[in-house]
């Protein structure tokens, strides 16, 4: 009862302190007082608790300050006309200086020429993506399902699923492609979800479901996503188009995957959904999702699994003969997935899709306009009219491989990753005597030692492996030279790998083109070769275009390299001036 007279006494104190403040004050000026107060600490709140820290805006708000000092911003602005330079640059050499046609031409061309003259902009380009020399990119290329493939899309090409009366069957096909990836994902019965044109509109259509169920089932006007640091853009992109606050998640260093007790203590009221990658993009670790569904059970919060990358992969692993952690609709909790078919799937670019646990949450992705003097409009995706030849092309892609075909070819991925990550990754192995130990507990340490040597001592000549993969993706570092170093070297060599940053790193995303004959082995003695090099004089800098790319990654206003980028993109749809 101690605790509770203190607490009263105190209350007293600041009653009577506050009275005898306000006794010589006139009610109009204690009004004033009070809104003010009010007023002020709502501002004060909402100026320290944006979506962005403060901290973050302080820094941007130097960096903006700085860039206005005269001597600054004209060294800027020189560097970034280099740079824009560079990226056209770069697209002329690509095109091979052939002329750009920035015209409609008066009189329209035959079929050969047009023929004639796609393939040889189709011939444009430094890598060898059909040798299989590109990481990810282009997962399969098999001239007879192109030319089963043409055949399709062009049948289908003037259809539109916008108009299921007219095209029923288009309509059918999309349905039978999300209830086969629905089963093979362990949907349940009322598993259901839809095509799209790719991962982006996916996990942006299970971003605008999760937002408008949040308002309408839990009253979340501010509703905020939970993710690892290694999620896919396309998250800050979906919380950048639907006005979602995007908290990232730190992850943990040794496994790359995310750290449960950090989202555990990033969830707020104001979550709308949690997020786990199966795989991520840049290391191919799989996230605990049986752990961040239970954490979706606990806090009643809906849980994604972005399946994008490797999700026509991870759907097969088991009847290849390899055992993942759960990770699907068999994991209670999970409540949508998205997967790209246009990936490891072999369909043709353009095509993805996205899988709910029930259709409560996939109703909330639909956008339905019922007052358009126009009629009762309703679309399921972010397009109106869609590509009905790309839908028909992708389900002509599963008949065509079938369960066994895919389980095939998944065998061969994962095995040939295997491989490669084997020898990237030279460790010791122990050697025990031929008589097995009588004492389990010798046993158990012997166990233990080896684990300890594996995950510790697996690296060659410098280089590292970024967690254990746990599909189709290689992710390699080094803590001796520069890695930008090795990836530069083995672009001169033809070969196109994706290089990582926060730490700087590269990734070979291994595809069935990479499983052909004497492919991997052609990698493996490129990265010996020019590993050999580097190590003769470890400490020189990155040079060349990855320099550039090295030091983006170092730079502290981040506002610079989002112009890199911009110029970048620019470059994408770069045509010569008109004089």
């Amino acid at each position: 009862m101690e605790p509770l007279r203190t607490v009263r006494i105190g209350a007293d104190s600041l009653r009577i302190f506050v009275n005898k403040s306000c006794s010589k004050l006139e009610a109009w000026q204690i009004v004033t007082v009070t809104a003010t107060t009010v007023l002020a600490g709502v501002w004060l709140w909402e100026f320290i608790f944006q979506e962005e820290s403060l901290v973050n805006r302080c820094k941007k708000t130097i960096f903006r300050l700085a860039r206005k000092i005269p001597s600054i911003s004209q060294r800027i602005d020189r560097e970034m006309k280099k740079i824009n330079e560079t990226f056209e640059q770069e697209v002329i050499h690509r095109n091979q200086g052939n002329p750009y046609t920035t015209t409609l031409p008066k009189s329209g061309k035959n079929h050969h020429d047009i023929v004639q003259q796609v393939e040889q902009y189709l011939s444009f380009g430094d890598y060898n993506w059909k040798g299989g020399f590109v990481s990810g990119a282009v997962y399969n290329y098999n001239p007879e399902l192109i030319k089963l493939l043409t055949e399709v899309y062009g049948r289908a090409s003037y259809t539109n699923p916008l108009h299921p009366d007219v095209f029923p069957g288009v309509c059918k096909m999309e349905a039978e492609v999300v209830r086969i990836t629905a089963s093979l994902f362990h949907g349940g019965p009322n598993s259901c979800g839809t095509m799209t044109t790719g991962g982006t509109e996916s996990i942006l259509m299970a971003c605008k479901a999760y937002r408008d169920y949040a308002r309408a089932e839990k009253g979340i006007h501010r509703p905020e996503i939970v993710l690892p640091v290694t999620a896919h853009p396309a998250f800050e992109k979906a919380g950048s188009y639907f006005g979602m606050r995007v908290t990232y998640v730190p992850i943990d260093p040794e496994t790359t995957t995310v750290d449960i007790q950090a989202m555990k203590k990033a969830i707020s009221r104001n979550t709308c959904m949690l997020v786990g990658s199966a795989p991520n993009y840049p290391y191919g670790t799989i996230d605990d999702i049986e752990a961040i569904a239970a954490l979706g059970i606990q806090y009643n919060i809906p849980v994604h699994v972005d399946a994008c990358l490797g999700g026509f992969v991870i759907i097969f692993m088991a009847q290849a003969g390899y055992i993942l952690p759960p990770f699907d609709f068999s994991v209670p909790g999970v409540t949508s997935i998205s997967a790209d078919t246009h990936k490891y799937g072999f369909a043709p670019k353009g095509s993805s899709v996205v899988l709910y646990s029930d259709p409560k949450f996939r109703h909330h992705q639909f956008c339905v306009s019922t007052d358009w003097p126009g009629g009762v409009y309703g679309s399921p995706t972010i397009n109106g009219s869609r590509a009905g030849g790309i839908i028909a092309a992708c389900w002509a892609t599963l008949m065509y491989f079938g369960l066994d075909g895919y389980v095939d070819a998944t065998k061969k991925i994962i095995k040939t990753t295997k491989y490669i990550e084997k020898e990237l990754t030279a460790f010791l192995k122990l050697s025990y005597s031929d008589q097995t130990p009588q004492n389990s507990w010798i046993l158990f340490c012997c166990f233990i030692d080896y684990l300890w040597l594996y995950f510790r001592l697996r690296k060659m000549e410098g280089l590292f492996v970024f967690g254990t993969p746990a599909s189709s993706v290689v992710a390699i570092g080094s803590k001796v030279f520069h890695i930008y170093r090795l990836s530069d070297a083995l672009c001169k060599r033809g070969w196109n790998l994706n290089p990582l940053q926060f730490p700087p790193g590269l990734h070979l995303c291994v595809t069935y083109m990479h499983t052909a004959d004497g492919i991997a082995e052609r990698f493996l003695s490129d990265v010996r070769e020019e590993l050999a090099i580097i190590m003769k004089d470890p400490g020189k800098p990155v040079e060349g275009k990855f320099a550039m790319y090295g030091m983006s990654h170092s730079i502290p206003d981040r506002s610079i390299v989002g112009d890199f980028t911009r110029f970048f993109l620019d470059s994408m749809y770069y045509t010569p001036s008109s004089k």
